[in-house]
């Protein structure tokens, strides 16, 4: 059956499960757009910025687990997308980016809208295609999804030109797939999982460290499994975060730059570590040759460029988190390690989270804890960047997996509004809360159009404290309180742009109007925003400065009453 190359993208997509795409036209992708009424199933959500599209398919992926489809044109369409894909290419998030391009016979001429898609994207995509034939789009949309998906996840651009997507081509859609030197390995080596259970089993103070890689690989259950049969404290990355049930006894919380101080020093006092899809970032270890510093490490990774590139690993294993804690269970003593539980359970109680402060001003903790209480943790909590991000991740107890999306390692702005969307898209039955700073909220705010037009239910909650906080809190803390260019004088009236977006706006700027403020946006059938005008300067602690260690860790003042 001969078909355009347009066909064939649209064609191969519904072959490969897709039902969402996010994206918006222009030049040289329009052929690819006058093809989709022809596709009932393939639901196209017009977003207000090719950047909103990225960050929207980033949000559908984390939060459903399947890979997020955009679109955009050649050029600047392309181009705005790149922040978006840079955000995923960092966290490991499976995506298929398609980008318009100009006519075969027009690359290289400079011709209007002609930008080397593929060059620029080279280094933050985990592969990219050119495709200078329809009769190749199918089979390239194949070896797209398989290379996103497998493996170490991640983005996969697709750049077609506009003529491709116009000729005609015969279509099947391929089978079978022939990727020479791609062999993604998914069970861990025999030999290492042995040393590592016999690493485990001799142990006296063990922490498994869960990453991102638990989520992706979808091993929750393995590894509740795993933590009680080695009776282990699990502490989990920044997003590791929903990896492991927080009410679960042997939740020791996450660690780091603005973790909880007890979590970093039940690694500090450690004989094992136990890294589980995770990359040791500099957020996590500061300083390397002072991190973990009694512990033997077990690294289990798919990708084997991880492992031992920033922490040495006693035991490496390349493997998927699942197949590899699956190995490694039925080789784990039953044993009772109740003197180390007990030890971490005393480090929770003498380095405590701060807790909310009980104080009359409106502090942005007690709104995340508000937020907590009413939606009994079962929300999906999609973050920004910056202190409300870590105020979440500090305040929210997460108990269900995938309820934590958040830009880690590219830590990007604006990031909050269109992966919120992209998350409730992709998971309709649960409830999607977006917690911005003003800052990040303002970067991408163009997608409260998008949310009003769709009727994209996600609730918007903007800690709003006049600044650029976390940037407020550096100067504060290394700069001797200069504060250039932080200070937001002209913020607009968030509650009238809510409600000239068509979304319910409602402002809160007391304590006593918090709960009632978060019911009233939770009953509202449609997308809704709360300001919360919170107090400027609340910080976030514990802080480890940058490059230093769990020694030089600020654990903040401490007010005589809190409420846990």
């Amino acid at each position: 059956m001969q078909l355009t190359g347009a066909q064939i993208v649209c064609e191969s997509l519904l072959q490969e499960g897709v039902d969402t795409i996010f994206g918006i036209p222009g030049g040289a992708i329009l052929p690819l757009y006058q093809t989709l009424p022809e596709y009932s199933d393939l639901k196209h959500i017009l977003v207000r910025h090719e950047q909103g599209a990225a960050h929207a398919a980033d949000g559908y992926s984390r939060a459903t687990g399947k890979p997020g489809i955009c679109w955009a044109t050649s050029g600047p369409g392309a181009t705005n997308l790149v922040t978006g894909i840079a955000t995923a290419a960092m966290d490991s998030v499976p995506m298929i980016i398609i980008t318009g391009q100009v006519k075969r016979s027009a690359i290289g001429s400079d011709a209007f809208q002609e930008t080397d898609i593929t060059g620029i994207t080279l280094h933050i995509t985990k592969h990219n295609y050119l495709v200078m034939d329809a009769a190749d789009v199918a089979a390239t949309i194949k070896e797209a999804f398989h290379v996103a998906t497998t493996g170490r996840p991640g983005p996969v651009l697709v750049d077609i030109p506009k003529d491709v997507q116009e000729e005609l081509a015969e279509f099947e859609y391929p089978t079978e797939l022939k990727l020479q030197g791609y062999k993604p390995t998914s069970e861990g080596n025999v030999s290492m999982v042995r040393r590592a259970a016999k690493l485990i089993n001799g142990s006296k103070r063990p922490v498994i460290l869960a990453g991102h890689g638990v989520i992706l690989s979808d091993a929750y259950d393995e590894l509740i499994s795993l933590a009680e049969k080695a009776q282990s404290p699990v502490i989990a990355t920044l997003l590791g975060i929903s990896s492991f049930p927080e009410n679960h006894f042997l939740y020791a919380g996450w660690p780091g730059m603005h973790g909880m101080a007890y979590s970093s020093l039940a690694i500090d006092e450690s004989d094992l570590l136990i890294a589980i899809g995770m990359r040791f970032d500099d957020r996590i270890t500061g300083d390397t040759s002072k991190f973990a510093p009694n512990a033997k490490v077990i690294h289990v990774d798919i990708d084997p460029s991880e492992i031992g590139k920033n922490i040495n690993a006693d035991v490496p294993i390349v493997g998927d988190a699942k197949h590899v804690m699956r190995q490694l269970i039925p080789l784990i003593e039953e044993t009772s390690r109740v003197d180390w539980i007990n030890r971490v359970e005393t480090l929770k109680s003498e380095h405590p989270l701060i807790g909310v402060n009980d104080t009359d001003k409106l502090i942005p903790q007690f709104v995340i804890n508000e937020l907590y209480k009413a939606t009994n943790g079962e929300a999906i909590i999609v973050t920004g960047v910056g202190q409300h991000q870590m105020w979440a991740a500090q305040y929210y107890r997460f108990k269900e997996p995938r309820t934590l999306v958040s830009s880690g390692g590219s830590g990007a702005m604006g990031f909050e509004v269109p992966a919120a969307m992209g998350a409730q898209v992709g998971r309709p039955d649960k409830t999607v809360w977006s917690i911005c700073g003003d800052g990040g909220f303002q970067m991408t705010m163009c997608e409260l159009a998008t949310l009003a037009e769709n009727k994209i239910p996600v609730k918007l909650a903007i800690i709003n404290n006049g600044v650029l906080g976390m940037v407020r809190q550096w100067q504060e803390s290394f700069y001797n309180k200069s504060y250039v260019a932080t200070e937001y004088s002209a913020n607009p009236d968030f509650v009238k742009l809510a409600e000239a977006f068509g979304l319910l706006g409602v402002r809160v700027s007391e304590k006593n109007e918090v709960a009632a403020g978060i019911a009233k946006a939770m009953n509202f059938d449609g997308p809704a925003l709360i300001d919360f005008i919170v107090e400027q300067e609340e910080n976030v602690y514990p802080f480890i400065p940058s490059g230093m260690s769990v020694a030089d860790i600020m654990e903040g003042p401490r007010p005589e009453k809190v409420r846990r």
